[in-house]
């Protein structure tokens, strides 16, 4: 791993550390939440084997689609871990959705819970549970390397002669919407090929959370996140569940809490930023 790389690795894992709540409650929940006489949703996954997980596929580092079907990322690789504190013999199945569809899906019950770099917010909690932060990020600005004297601030980049990039139905766009008001706005379907746009000079900007924008950036020299450490908006990556399914949400917060505590979180950042 290159000297920017550690640098952003220790900055992730410093964000992971600041989200997790105090150790000394971890393990006498995890094992409380962990109790097999939990009803509901909770007894059928056990019963069945089976956690149906949505990812949507598109969200460096989090959830990403391989062309063989697999999913990999540090959700894609926290689901399993999941599935195996459920019970033993639980596997992972991954339901395919995507950021438009995401909440209806859940609601219809494709799914009985959503990972994949998902961000807290108020609608989401109205129609679902969300779960215990896991990481706490904000919007910044992914743009090319030879624009970092041209866009310096967010006045800079709402400006007509600025094309913002933008993947429709997720916290991205809901960004773009409240906060571009000059700037031409182009909706791309595919979130992952954005960044190579930008730096094809395609587009000018993305508005991401600040853990992919700082990936794309270490990874591609010639896109440039400006000023990560201070986003313009705060929020938390949580996972969504359905409504009133709180056995089941018992059982994620205790995992997400001991998975907080004792690294897993931090070598799992560390496994994905450094690839």
């Amino acid at each position: 791993m290159n000297l920017s790389r550690r640098l952003f690795a220790a900055s992730i894992a410093a964000v992971v550390t600041c989200a997790a709540p105090a150790a000394t409650r971890m393990l006498p929940a995890y094992a409380q939440a962990m109790a097999p006489s939990q009803a509901g949703d909770l007894a059928q996954i056990r019963q069945s084997g089976v956690l149906r997980v949505g990812e949507t596929g598109d969200y460096d580092p989090f959830t990403i689609a391989s062309p063989d079907g697999t999913y990999r990322g540090i959700d894609a690789d926290a689901a399993h871990m999941l599935a195996r504190a459920i019970g033993p013999n639980v596997k992972v199945e991954v339901i395919k959705t995507s950021w438009p569809t995401l909440s209806a899906d859940l609601q219809a019950g494709k799914f009985d819970i959503a990972m994949g770099g998902i961000s807290w917010n108020a609608a989401r909690a109205q129609i679902g549970e969300l779960s215990h932060p896991y990481v706490s990020d904000g919007k910044v600005a992914l743009i090319r390397a030879a624009d970092k004297a041209r866009f310096k601030s967010l006045a800079d980049l709402d400006r007509p002669d600025v094309t913002v990039l933008v993947n429709p139905g997720g916290t991205n766009s809901v960004f773009v919407k409240d906060t571009i008001k000059n700037a031409k706005v182009v909706v791309v379907q595919d979130n992952l090929a954005i960044p190579g746009m930008i730096a094809d000079g395609k587009g000018d900007v993305m508005f991401t959370d600040g853990v992919e924008a700082r990936l794309k950036a270490a990874r591609d020299h010639r896109l440039y996140a400006v000023d990560p450490d201070h986003p313009f908006t705060h929020s938390e990556h949580v996972y969504f569940l359905p409504k009133g399914q709180t056995a089941l949400l018992d059982v994620v917060n205790a995992w997400v809490d001991k998975a907080k505590s004792d690294g897993t979180y931090a070598k799992l950042f560390a496994k994905y930023i450094g690839s």
